[in-house]
């Protein structure tokens, strides 16, 4: 199969990590791959093992549903006990702990809880429920972002009145200016994630050479996509100049998708945005304009959300693990509280978590 098979090619795989042990210079380097995805096939290829001891590659706060704030959630579970609402969502929201409870612990209690895989299902599910108010939960980065923005520019037009949006939308790269600004972790480069780059392109990285020092490459996902990128921060390491590289390059473009981030502007603005783990960043997330406001569910609903409170019946270091100071093996929870079926923290929940990635490919 054309762009999967020429990737998972076993004789340029071992090339490509002959190349990495060949150049890897004579100290210990850290390199974070932001996105779910590379986590996810890191440990599924075990690319790992074909790696030089002193290459420290780590996790970051690349999975949506991980980072969704814990208040965040609290919101959609006190949305789901209302009698007149459905709760709209992807399916690993399900599971996701809140402070108390889950969506899946609400759905079992008579909720209604409906699992979709697009945003714009939400137009045909507001039309099944007329008597009700259709709320959908829209957790991503800027992947995600377009289609959102799509489903509440249709319902508008089709003037809609039983559909909001909770919207919980992440930027990624002032989250990685944010985990630049912690020196206990020592970053020496970034692999950039491939889906959201697609969308937003290379140069909003520009400022993680130009500012921090710190080299990066925009990724694929395939065995020999994750090598290179590692490869070509490598040799920029080396070459003590960092910049920019963009491996991906058959589905990424520098200015990345015009149109896609121009729907995302038309509905979106930046806003200051709390991350589990990470507090709150400045401009890190979206929020929907007020041309939108009656599709907003936290102004339809007045809800408020901020720090939020932590559950206290657990130590979960799932805010560790999104930050990339432990792996997820490191959590005393790790495959004995917390498993796939029986989630403690939200790593465990989705399959772009690192705790699931680990536990099913990494044990």
């Amino acid at each position: 199969m054309r762009y999967v098979d020429e990737f998972r090619n076993k004789k340029l795989i071992l090339k490509a990590a002959g190349e990495i042990r060949r150049i890897m210079p004579d100290k210990r380097i850290t390199i974070m791959e932001v996105c779910g995805t590379h986590t996810m096939n890191f440990c599924r290829f075990g690319l790992r093992g074909l790696l030089p001891a002193g290459l420290n590659f780590i996790p970051g706060p690349g999975c949506p549903v991980c980072v969704s704030h814990q208040s965040y959630v609290d919101a959609a579970i006190k949305l789901a006990r209302r009698e007149d609402t459905v709760i709209a969502t992807f399916g690993d929201m399900l599971r996701v702990p809140g402070t108390q409870s889950s969506l899946e612990r609400e759905r079992g209690r008579g909720a209604l809880v409906r699992i979709l895989y697009s945003p714009l299902d939400t137009l045909k599910l507001s039309r099944s429920y007329p008597g009700k108010r259709i709320i959908f939960l829209g957790v991503g980065f800027e992947t995600t972002a377009p289609t959102i923005a799509l489903s509440i520019l249709r319902a508008k037009a089709d003037k809609i009145k039983n559909i909001s949006f909770l919207t919980s939308l992440k930027l990624m790269p002032p989250a990685m200016k944010h985990l630049l600004g912690d020196k206990k972790l020592n970053i020496a480069g970034f692999l950039c994630p491939g889906h959201v780059s697609s969308i937003i392109g290379t140069r909003p990285y520009e400022f993680i050479p130009r500012k921090f020092g710190i080299p990066c490459c925009v990724a694929g996902f395939e065995p020999l996509d994750i090598l290179e990128g590692i490869l070509m921060i490598l040799r920029q390491v080396n070459r003590n100049r960092p910049e920019v590289n963009n491996q991906y390059s058959r589905v990424v473009r520098p200015e990345g998708n015009p149109e896609a981030r121009r729907i995302i502007s038309r509905v979106f603005k930046p806003e200051d945005s709390y991350w589990r783990g990470m507090g709150s960043i400045p401009d890190s997330g979206l929020a929907i304009r007020s041309a939108f406001e009656s599709f907003d569910a936290q102004k339809v609903f007045a809800l408020e959300w901020g720090a939020g409170a932590r559950n206290p019946a657990t130590k979960c270091r799932c805010a560790d693990v999104l930050k990339g100071l432990i792996t997820p093996d490191k959590c005393q929870f790790f495959g004995r509280a917390c498993l796939p079926e029986k989630p403690v923290g939200p790593c465990m929940v989705s399959a772009e978590g690192a705790c699931n990635a680990y536990y099913r490919y990494n044990r």
